[in-house]
């Protein structure tokens, strides 16, 4: 089963398409909550290339990476990636408003979607906030 999370960015495509790649910037805003945080990131933007965010409790609790490879990227409009057997799609539609970010993604089956969906939305939310405190229309 797919799910989907979306948001629209008041932000150029440009400054959003680098905030959404650049480790630096992922450290920021890839958390789903308060008490969680990205420790470190690397991104090797290019079909085949890995990638990885290290996201952890901040009371050290417990940790996990999140980590794939590309399997399509189109600047500034498009990143597929595979998470093993999964398949994410993250689409950058610039617009009259801003920048709609549209992230489709394969459920996992270790936790239900009513989990997946709003950490999933709760961290593409903290990126919409993230790149309009960094960058004004």
């Amino acid at each position: 089963m797919k799910i989907a999370v979306e948001t629209t960015v008041h932000a150029p495509n440009a400054k959003v398409w680098a905030a959404y790649t650049t480790p630096e910037d992922i450290v920021q805003w890839n958390a789903a909550s308060d008490d969680w945080h990205t420790v470190r990131a690397s991104v090797d933007l290019r079909v085949g290339g890995a990638f990885s965010s290290r996201m952890e409790a901040k009371d050290g609790s417990f940790g996990f990476d999140f980590a794939g490879i590309y399997t399509n990227v189109v600047p500034e409009r498009v990143i597929e990636y595979a998470l093993g057997d999964r398949a994410v799609r993250a689409e950058f539609d610039e617009r009259s408003d801003g920048v709609r970010v549209t992230v489709s993604f394969d459920a996992e089956s270790t936790h239900s979607i009513e989990q997946q969906q709003p950490g999933w939305q709760a961290i593409l939310n903290n990126f919409a906030r993230y790149v309009e405190r960094q960058a004004p229309t």
